[in-house]
């Protein structure tokens, strides 16, 4: 026959007289404290959770577009007025980047690309041909206009796919667009300072009587701006000289 044997425990934290007195002598350590288990509490839905800007922040244009009707958003005017700043952020900068640098083009999409560009850009067209060295230097300095001034269309194409039989002696040209219509032409380099020309120089050149230059960020004309950022470029290689003499001074 088993043996059975029964143990019996009481209420947890219960203790006996004689566990107090031992207790209140040292001689048994101090009783535990009951076990609690945490309140307990809903966890809270997403959707019902109070929104703020980072919330905002990870919206696509698209959903911020829809947030227009948001019932969250209704009462919290701050909130509404930071979705509509950052639906504008993202328009500016889907605008600026639109170019960004020199797109190399042909005579049959000529049309597409330059005559048929939105009114509120403007194009630069580059006619050039390999292997003339005035091309190349004014290629360099308009890729780099180009990433500075992501706004303004830039097109390269060679020469007599442009124009049929367009003599080589005038390259490199630039024509400048604007709304279907020619609107500047400079024929050589003697418009930039020759085989001197800078970055700068071109785009003084081109912003002579129009704002054809655009960043999609400068308010003001770009005159005013390509004028400061030429100042500035002078600046900085007038110190950059000055440092340059003091250094090769010291070495000797």
């Amino acid at each position: 026959m088993a043996d059975y044997h029964f143990v019996y425990k009481d209420v947890e934290g219960t203790t006996t007289e004689w566990d107090d007195l031992q207790r209140k002598f040292g001689n048994l350590p101090p009783k535990p404290a009951p076990f609690k288990p945490p309140p307990f509490a809903p966890s809270e839905e997403e959707s019902s959770a109070p929104k703020s800007k980072a919330w905002i922040d990870d919206r696509t244009a698209d959903e911020l577009e829809e947030l227009e009707d948001h019932p969250d958003l209704d009462d919290d005017r701050f909130l509404e007025e930071y979705r509509k700043k950052r639906l504008e952020e993202m328009r500016v900068a889907t605008r600026v980047a639109k170019f960004g640098s020199v797109m190399t083009i042909s005579g049959s999409s000529f049309v597409r690309e330059v005559s048929q560009a939105p009114s509120d850009v403007w194009v630069v067209v580059f006619l050039y041909k390999e292997g003339i060295p005035e091309c190349g230097i004014l290629s360099r300095c308009l890729e780099e206009l180009a990433t500075r001034y992501p706004a303004t269309k830039f097109v390269k194409i060679i020469s007599t796919d442009c124009i049929p039989n367009y003599p080589d002696r005038n390259l490199p040209t630039i024509l400048v667009y604007n709304n279907s219509a020619v609107k500047a032409t400079y024929v050589g380099l003697i418009h930039f300072g020759n085989r001197k020309c800078t970055p700068e120089s071109v785009a003084l050149a081109l912003c002579q009587s129009d704002p054809v230059l655009n960043d999609g960020l400068s308010e003001g004309s770009s005159r005013e701006a390509i004028i400061n950022g030429v100042r500035k470029k002078f600046i900085e290689r007038v110190v950059k000289q000055h440092e340059d003499d003091d250094d090769e001074y010291s070495s000797d």
